[in-house]
């Protein structure tokens, strides 16, 4: 029993992984297709969310069969209810990879414009919050973790100066009301991704801790 409960949590790890890459993947081509104006790759990425939520349901299904058929405890039993958690943050990271696509889509139809400062600065660094939020969730890495958390307040830092620009942007012309908004709302997309990857990194302390957000759970 111990060996195939072993082997269903590789197992599991190796799902988690694999939805996480297809998030990661999602974030790096919306990012692309924004600065391209790429309408073809940001459908792919449109198509490509429900894939992720096919694996969402997948994983889901399989952590409440282990629980059901193993009654793991402690470090086993929080590890497993993480994943269930770290499940909602990586499909919602997928959803607004998904929304900044459509955006990017209708942006791409407007007349050649010259793109908001630092928004790609803002999207790489939230990726990268990304890839070592589940690094650190997999490999049990709590400094890697907390690197991430740290790194939010810069996410947050950008944002505030992308909002500052745009305010200024619809002051001085008018005319650009509407192409502002969209950055400000993709802006605030990134800046949700960051948070998200930072609730995973929470989520990757937990697990092998039992403390989240200074509470002692489990």
């Amino acid at each position: 029993m111990a060996l195939r409960f072993s082997e269903q949590l590789d197992e599991l790890n190796q799902t988690l992984t694999r939805m996480a890459s297809f998030v990661e993947q999602s974030i790096a081509d919306a990012s692309r297709a924004l600065r391209d104006q790429d309408i073809k790759l940001a459908e792919q990425i449109i198509k490509a969310d429900d894939e992720i939520d096919s694996l969402e349901k997948q994983i889901e299904s399989f952590c409440l069969q282990i629980l059901l058929l193993h009654h793991p405890v402690a470090s086993d039993l929080r590890y497993i209810s993480s994943i269930l958690k770290v499940l909602t943050d990586l499909e919602r990271i997928g959803d607004q990879a998904a929304d900044i696509s459509e955006i990017s889509i209708l942006l791409a139809k407007m007349p050649r414009h010259q793109d908001s400062p630092y928004i790609f600065k803002m999207a790489e660094l939230t990726q990268k919050m990304v890839i070592d939020c589940i690094d650190a969730f997999i490999k049990q890495d709590i400094q890697l973790a907390e690197a991430v958390i740290y790194q939010d307040d810069e996410v947050d830092r950008l944002f505030q100066v992308i909002k500052d620009y745009i305010f200024t942007m619809i002051r001085t012309n008018a005319q650009d009301a509407d192409l502002a908004v969209d950055y400000l709302v993709i802006a605030k997309y990134f800046e949700r991704i960051g948070d998200h990857a930072t609730n995973i990194a929470e989520w990757a302390i937990f697990a092998q801790t039992g403390v989240h957000k200074k509470r002692r759970i489990i």
